[in-house]
């Protein structure tokens, strides 16, 4: 039998937290409120897949998880997000900006 441990059982305060304070960042999924943003309905799309932010705070949640907020640009909302949820803008590998190709440089310009 193979004993496959699940995310959730991941102390990741143990570890430094993945991003940085002011690193553009893109939502890796559609997230949708879940009753703790205020003035919005649950259920409602807060951040859609694709769309850029950048980490405002670093916070924890549970004393096992980071919880990163991030201020996303385009819908101006400011989300508390897991790093799953996340993937860097500024800190991509060589290899991932050479298959970007010319949309490595759109990234660079935004800046």
């Amino acid at each position: 039998m193979v004993d496959i441990a699940r995310d959730d059982d991941t102390v990741e305060i143990a570890l430094p937290p993945r991003f940085a304070m002011g690193e553009r960042v893109i939502s890796r999924s559609v997230i949708r409120n879940d009753g703790t943003y205020n003035g919005r309905d649950i259920g409602e799309v807060l951040v859609n897949k694709g769309e850029i932010g950048y980490v405002r705070s670093i916070g924890t949640f549970l004393q096992q998880f980071y919880i990163y907020a991030v201020e996303f640009v385009d819908s101006g909302h400011r989300v508390g997000m897991r790093a799953k949820e996340l993937c860097t803008l500024d800190h991509l590998p060589e290899e991932v900006l050479a298959q970007l190709g010319e949309r490595a440089q759109a990234l660079h310009d935004l800046r």
